[in-house]
């Protein structure tokens, strides 16, 4: 059951009804819709005029800004991975890797209408994304190449390139390549960016002197071209927090002395306390308190002006503005410093890792969130990487056929000059003969591409992902697994089978896993029962031949639930069930 605390701003939209426009300490959130309240929260992201839930099953919830409108689904796609929200945007990314977006310098002719932003990157090679992150009005992308993008507006110059030369930006700028990591805030108005050697650059408004360039630069309020970051603390940079006027960073010491231990950072300019500190910081430079000492930092967000930090021995403190009593304190007074704030019990107070913060414009969230497993997450890029994206082939009327290249890998050997036959092959064959080329190397079977994006569940085992994959397509011996059953052989790819089944989920990536590639019995199911099942687990779809009855139906029912199977949307009982009610119709 989801667990949310809420406190600050409570007007437009009013999330918690019967309370004040001003909630100053944090008191349970729940959604109107009871049905949301047992869902699992994977994210929330907030700004001044929206705000994004997030579930880990892929959907997702919008409360606008206006005070009497309702809570929004988000209507672009069921399988979101991630959302994020600026002043005047919001950004949603999917399993696939596309990026969809609004806002008013993303799509000027209709602000609130989503587009596929991804889609519009000149390089077709790099329109795989894997992580967003908005600031004040605009969106940057990373690929799976690892190039960043950014799209919106570049008025003062936070897309990397001086504005009197200025492309063309409704759609994305490639702005860095070798990037390992984004850093911005759904209120600010500059960036950092951080390649994979550690070296941070940053661009953007740096009045204030938020970017952190030091004394020399405090005159230069636009930096618009990406910048070195000169005299970075030593350690790991963990994070990097932008709010309107200041930024925070949390960095990892690397010293043998303080192994694990994490600082903070902050630069710019103290409006509202807003640092920690009353003074004008240049660079970035470490922010103490007695309350960071003996814990180490799980994590920091900020908003506009007011930040808050959780730590490991489950204190949630804050500093900064507080006029709308969004650091939960118990008041509004402004906090120059560092502060312990009070929580309620928490349900789940075992494991505070499990709790995650989310600062608004000028209100904040702390919500339960238990990780999804870090296998999932590595599986879900696997697929995002371009020598796993389908491919497609074009027939001699023109037609375009679609696979999957890594099935088509593994079962014609790894051999690149395979596919390439393959491809001159299906230019001269029609749309018909090219369809029974691919049943026949996808073992006389049609395979849904769509199929290996649907990751719907977590994987439960202790081995990397990527060492699974390899091993299982890799390796001649692993690549199929055979179920044999009243002398017929029926060959699965063993993805196949993790992606539908939990039972063959646990037992392919088991630490302790059977390296036998087959098994016998399924007796329970009849012929024409199995075949069903075994058409459904490759296609999600029901051959249009095949009669269905009341006998079969109870027997496809106990397969599910033997085979503890991944349902999808239609799942395989729901389209048993209309097809026999289709079948009965018509004999009527």
């Amino acid at each position: 059951m989801n667990e949310i605390l809420f406190f600050g701003s409570n007007q437009y939209p009013k999330f918690i009804k019967n309370e004040p426009n001003k909630i100053i300490k944090p008191t349970q959130f729940k959604f109107e819709n009871e049905n949301e309240n047992e869902k699992q929260i994977k994210q929330i992201s907030s700004c001044f005029s929206r705000t994004i839930f997030l579930f880990k099953n892929g959907k997702a919830i919008e409360y606008l800004k206006y005070p009497n409108k309702k809570p929004e689904k988000i209507q672009i796609e069921d399988n979101i991975q991630k959302v994020t929200v600026g002043v005047h945007n919001e950004a949603i990314l999917t399993k696939e890797g596309n990026v969809f977006a609004k806002g008013i310098d993303i799509n000027t002719n209709n602000p609130n209408e989503f587009i596929n932003i991804s889609s519009l990157i000149e390089d077709t090679n790099d329109r795989i994304i894997e992580d967003i992150v908005s600031g004040y009005n605009s969106i940057y992308l990373l690929t799976s190449n690892k190039n960043v993008y950014g799209i919106g507006s570049n008025e003062d110059g936070q897309l990397g390139f001086d504005s009197k030369t200025l492309p063309e930006t409704e759609k994305p700028i490639l702005m860095m390549k070798n990037v390992s990591k984004i850093f911005s805030g759904n209120s600010s108005n500059h960036v950092f960016l951080l390649n994979s050697n550690q070296e941070l650059f940053g661009c953007g408004n740096n009045q204030f002197w938020k970017l952190g360039l030091g004394e020399s630069r405090k005159y230069e309020t636009k930096i618009q071209e990406l910048t070195k970051i000169q005299n970075i603390p030593k350690g790991k940079i963990i994070d990097i927090q932008c709010g309107n006027n200041h930024s925070i960073m949390l960095i990892e010491n690397e010293n043998e002395d303080e192994n694990g231990k994490r600082k903070l950072y902050s630069c710019g300019y103290s409006q509202y306390n807003g640092l920690g500190k009353n003074e004008y910081i240049y660079e970035f430079t470490e922010l103490k308190s007695s309350l960071f000492e003996d814990n180490n930092i799980l994590e920091i967000s900020v908003g506009d002006t007011h930040n808050l930090i959780l730590t490991s021995n489950s204190k949630l403190i804050g500093f900064g503005n507080n006029y709308d009593g969004q650091l939960g304190t118990g008041d509004t007074n402004n906090q120059s410093i560092p502060i312990e704030i009070e929580l309620p019990k928490l349900r789940f107070n075992e494991n505070i890792s499990n709790y995650h913060i989310s600062c608004g414009y000028n209100n904040s969230f702390i919500y339960y969130s238990p990780p999804f497993s870090n296998l999932e997450e590595d599986l879900i890029k696997l697929f995002r990487r371009k020598e796993f994206c389908n491919i497609s082939f074009k027939t001699k009327n023109g037609e375009i056929i679609e696979a999957h290249k890594l099935i088509l890998k593994y079962r014609l050997n790894q051999n690149q000059n395979e596919i390439e036959k393959l491809q001159e092959i299906i230019s001269n064959k029609s749309i018909q003969e090219s369809n029974q080329i691919f049943e026949m190397i996808y073992s006389n079977r049609i395979i849904n591409p769509k199929l290996y994006y649907e990751i719907k569940e977590i994987i439960n085992s202790n081995e990397k992902i990527e060492e699974t994959m390899k091993r299982i397509y890799l390796n001649e011996n692993e690549k199929d697994f055979i179920i044999e059953r009243k002398e017929k052989k029926y060959k699965f790819p063993k993805l196949i089978l993790i992606m539908r089944s939990k039972l063959y989920r646990g037992m392919f990536l088991s630490v302790k896993e059977d390296k036998s590639n087959k098994v016998t019995d399924y007796s329970e199911l009849s012929n024409k029962s199995f075949q069903i099942f075994e058409y459904w687990i490759y296609s999600n779809q029901i051959k249009n031949e095949i009669q269905i009855t009341q006998e079969i139906i109870n027997e496809i029912k106990i397969g599910i639930d033997y085979f503890q199977l991944n349902q999808t949307n239609p799942n395989l009982f729901d389209l048993l069930i209309n097809k026999f009610n289709n079948q009965n119709k018509n004999k009527n």
